[in-house]
């Protein structure tokens, strides 16, 4: 129970740490680079359409720091899912020391395993949400209407010359470097931004829904069939060359005393028969030379 409780803290502050992540402060350089992408994406077309492109590079670059920051979540929960097997094997087999250290050993080795699987569904996943912006959600649309409903309010505090303002969703940022752009420009950016804040909410709970999934689904499989194969493969190894038949083997020292042992036990069978012959001549002859 404390560790799913522990593993569930662990995916809401990652998703937490997802939701907030950006590489530029959007209060201070607010639409900036929602600009910058639509300038690079422009073409011959209807001025009132955004061109997917831009929001697809916007969409990929925010992967991208998704990307950077996997190891921080991977490696920690399968570190922690690592210290609790660990001890829960150890307090099992504590009554068979000899075996404890393979049966470490193979916990190990196979939570590394289950590590590199974990990273390999996040780069999987990852790639898949950098090709395509789809969601069946309907909060996408209710959210990014709801957004897009202060637009004009943002607009006439930027031709009325106010500094700043209050953006639900963003906070206060800050407008005196937009005005160096074209209005019309400034609007596609605005509704780019819009639409890639309500979005950008569905793809952070799609990737961390994903992993809890496959860390859910790893964990059973770990503790239901893996484990014990694993810890099997360990003892017996390769061509029965495992912990369990060194231990069954004899050690040198044992070896060399059974043979002691059984040189001492031949002789006094010899010397058994040589007393059995000289009896049965006594008691046949009366014959009491040798």
């Amino acid at each position: 129970m404390h560790c799913t409780t522990r593993l569930v803290e662990m995916l809401n502050h990652f998703a937490d740490e997802l939701q907030n992540c950006t590489e530029d402060n959007p209060r201070t350089n607010f639409l900036l680079e929602e600009i910058e992408v639509l300038e690079e994406a422009r073409r011959i077309g209807l001025p009132d359409f955004l061109p997917r492109t831009a929001f697809l590079t916007l969409l990929q670059r925010k992967v991208k720091i998704i990307w950077s920051k996997q190891p921080s979540f991977g490696v920690p929960v399968w570190d922690y899912i690592r210290g609790v097997v660990i001890r829960v094997l150890m307090r099992h087999s504590e009554n068979y020391p000899q075996l404890q250290s393979s049966t470490r050993r193979a916990a190990s080795n196979l939570i590394n395993k289950m590590k590199g699987k974990t990273k390999n569904k996040m780069i999987e996943i990852l790639e898949m949400e950098k090709l395509t912006d789809y969601t069946c959600n309907p909060e996408y649309l209710l959210q990014r209407n709801k957004l897009m409903t202060q637009q004009g309010r943002f607009m006439e505090a930027l031709n009325y010359h106010s500094n700043m303002i209050d953006i639900e969703g963003i906070g206060e940022v800050y407008l005196g470097n937009l005005r160096v752009h074209k209005q019309q420009l400034v609007q596609e950016a605005f509704d780019l931004k819009m639409r890639m804040t309500a979005y950008w909410k569905i793809v952070v709970r799609r990737f961390v829904d994903s992993m809890a999934l496959h860390l859910r689904f790893s964990v059973h499989n770990l503790v239901t069939k893996e484990m014990e194969k694993e810890i099997g493969r360990e003892l017996i190894g390769p061509s029965g060359s495992g912990r369990i038949n060194r231990m069954l083997g004899e050690v040198p020292e044992v070896a060399a005393k059974r043979e002691k042992l059984n040189r001492s036990i031949k002789l006094l069978r010899e010397s058994a028969e040589v007393v059995a012959k000289v009896m049965d001549r006594i008691a046949t002859n009366g014959d009491y030379s040798n």
